[in-house]
């Protein structure tokens, strides 16, 4: 008995020896480089980056309702529990059994005497466990250990999405909200203008012309104020949609996107925040199970050893059955080598090498998506803030230009149609800067995401 169980420790201590490939990790590829500051960085969370108080309120609830994210969470919940499963494969399993049974043997089976017979035993026996000779076991796990990672990671995608989806909607409610009330304001002044000249008109002191002028540009003025009237219930819909139930009837939103407050943006930004992206990560652990995996199918290759055992105790007599002499025990070792398979084990291997390379291949490809939609983002902010200032110079120039023309027609001194052009200019100004401030706000929420969270600077740590 002590020889066996020795033999079974042994044994055990030789298990683990991986035939998987050493993981290194891919070079970063071509092309996925930037101008990138020098001060180290560290995540910023969304509620220090988006400091609007309403927006951050939409945020969390939409965070608290979100279907999506809930399934990701399951999803993560399940890899994880999958994991747990090939962890416990790693270890014995032990499981305890007791027995009895009496017969009775008549006397035409015994020769003589009808006799009763008893039989009782009780066992703690090891369940068939592999031993991960060639590290099969110990892959599967690392495999399940590194899918549920990646789902992980694939869970922070989904927030990060919805974070950034939220406040992609926000900006573009209060834009066009800001829109509509310019276009009303422009209805409002237009509907006077052509009331007063159809005064006129009516007096003989204005022509049909000037009339019919006033009226185009009172219809374009209603038609935009109806536009965007269904442009903001269509982003109200979609707010509501992103966050799993309606707008709280008190929330008070900015009237201009100028109000919104953001964290501010850097110009550079070190290439090692890229770590911190989620799908960059995922890929990485899907690359890493895609490795473990190759050692999975090279394993198949050797045979594989399993083990069942038990030890216990055996009697006749229910009262003798723990008394001295009474101990039972047994080893049950199996050998499985594989003979011929017809290609199949190597099939299985190739398969798991072209996966392993996938894998590489969409990791690579990840990384120059981020570094070219950070590139993309930083360059394009400084553009931003260049094109705001000189849109916002263009309305104040328009808007002179406005107030000049309409005084000038009032005297008498130019044409109506002089004043409904400065009008015109001065509305597509107007709409132009908006647009421009959503996409200059849109950008930051795109450099938000991109970067994996946003960012925040950090003091050099002392020499």
């Amino acid at each position: 008995m002590t020889k066996t169980l020795l033999a079974l420790s042994l044994t055990l201590i030789l298990g683990g020896c991986s035939l998987a490939p050493d993981y290194e990790r891919p070079a970063t590829p071509a092309g996925a480089t930037w101008q990138a500051g020098t001060s180290e960085a560290a995540p910023l969370g969304w509620q220090q980056q988006f400091q609007d108080p309403a927006l951050q309120r939409l945020i969390q609830l939409a965070l608290d309702n979100s279907r999506d994210l809930r399934l990701s969470v399951l999803a993560v919940q399940r890899y994880e529990a999958q994991y747990r499963i090939e962890r416990a494969a790693q270890f014995p399993g032990l499981d305890i059994s007791a027995s009895g049974s009496r017969s009775r043997s008549p006397s035409t089976v015994t020769g003589g005497d009808a006799s009763i017979s008893s039989q009782y035993s009780a066992n703690l026996g090891v369940t068939s466990y592999e031993l991960d000779l060639f590290g099969r076991v110990q892959n599967l796990k690392n495999q399940a250990l590194e899918n549920y990672l990646a789902q992980t990671q694939t869970q922070r995608s989904t927030q990060l999405a919805l974070v950034a989806s939220v406040a992609d909607a926000y900006l573009n409610l209060i834009a066009d909200s800001q829109l509509l009330a310019l276009s009303q304001q422009t209805l409002a002044t237009e509907q006077e203008s052509y009331d007063l000249i159809a005064r006129k008109q009516a007096l003989g002191a204005a022509s049909e012309m000037e009339l019919a002028q006033a009226r185009t540009s009172l219809e374009s003025a209603k038609a935009s104020a109806a536009q965007y009237h269904r442009l903001q219930a269509a982003d109200r819909n979609a707010l509501t949609l992103l966050m799993g139930s309606p707008l709280p009837a008190d929330l008070a939103l900015p009237s201009q996107l100028a109000e919104v407050q953001f964290a501010a943006i850097p110009v550079g930004a070190p290439s090692s925040l890229l770590t911190q992206r989620p799908d960059i990560a995922a890929a990485e652990h899907s690359l890493k199970a895609a490795n473990a995996n190759i050692g999975v199918a090279r394993a198949a290759f050797y045979p594989s050893i399993s083990l069942t055992a038990t030890a216990g105790t055996a009697s006749a007599e229910l009262g003798d059955l723990f008394s001295a002499g009474s101990g039972s025990w047994s080893f049950v070792p199996s050998l499985s080598l594989p003979l011929f398979d017809f290609g199949s084990n190597q099939a299985t291997l190739d398969v798991a090498k072209i996966d392993q390379q996938q894998a590489v291949a969409t990791y690579e490809k990840t990384i120059q998506t981020a570094f070219q939609e950070v590139s993309d983002g930083l360059n394009a902010q400084t553009d931003y803030q260049q094109q705001l200032a000189a849109q916002q110079a263009q309305v104040e120039a328009n808007q002179t230009y406005f107030t000049l023309a309409d005084k000038r027609y009032q005297h008498g001194v130019d044409s109506y149609l002089t004043r409904l052009d400065a009008q015109r200019s001065l509305f597509s100004a107007q709409q132009s800067l908006v647009s421009s401030q959503l996409a200059a706000l849109s950008n930051q929420v795109s450099l938000y995401k991109a970067i994996g969270g946003g960012w925040q600077a950090q003091a050099e740590p002392a020499k």
